[in-house]
């Protein structure tokens, strides 16, 4: 069974090297045995892990390829979803995972010692006391989307290393048409559902809004 899953993630991202896959297992078997001690993943859905989590935090890398150096920050990482396994995918960027939670950074050090990723740190903070600049910051539904650029826009580099503008790359489910309203044709949807074919992925999205466009509407 955990080589079928493993299969379905190497079946969306062909690129990814046998120590990569490793890797992945490894972080598996990880999340598995800490939901035992501290609710990172819901308990129900934690035989849906490669999935649901670990195949949801991937999808960026099938929308956005970053240069080496590139600094991604993941605002309210929690456990570490999704800048863990993008940070495996990407060892030539530099991730910085944030949570103000202190226990559930404690077990994001534990998987990044384990995990051998010299590419990874952690701060323990909210994202308000924050004024570094990262190139992008990353975060998966953790509040309504206006709310979370108003807090993170401050925390975009001006000064660009990719093709594309540096910005928010937010994963978010459901109906996103209230939330993305301030923004207009400013931001960019991009729909899972046109990559992944589970039914999971039905409804989820990859919202992503360039720097200079929330710069614009907040101000900073």
């Amino acid at each position: 069974m955990q080589e079928e899953k493993i299969t379905l993630i190497s079946s969306y991202f062909p690129s990814l090297t046998s120590a990569q896959l490793n890797q992945l297992q490894i972080l598996h078997r990880l999340y598995r045995e800490w939901n035992t001690k501290i609710n990172l993943i819901s308990r129900k859905d934690i035989d849906n892990l490669y999935e649901r989590h670990i195949l949801h935090s991937l999808s960026i890398a099938r929308f956005f390829s970053f240069t080496a150096g590139t600094t991604i920050a993941d605002a309210g990482t929690g456990g570490g979803l999704p800048g863990l396994p993008l940070a495996i995918f990407f060892p030539h960027v530099r991730f910085i995972l944030i949570d103000s939670i202190q226990k559930k950074i404690r077990v994001v050090n534990d998987l990044i010692e384990k995990l051998q990723l010299s590419n990874v740190t952690t701060c323990c903070q909210r994202m308000e006391m924050i004024h570094d600049t990262f190139d992008f910051i990353t975060a998966r539904a953790v509040t309504d989307f206006p709310s979370f650029v108003k807090v993170t826009g401050k925390n975009i580099s001006p000064k660009n290393h990719n093709p594309f503008p540096n910005g928010i790359i937010y994963l978010k489910g459901g109906d996103v048409g209230k939330e993305i309203e301030p923004f207009k044709t400013r931001i960019k949807i991009y729909e899972l559902s046109t990559v992944f074919r589970e039914e999971f992925f039905q409804t989820k999205k990859i919202l992503y809004l360039p720097a200079d466009s929330s710069k614009e509407l907040w101000g900073y």
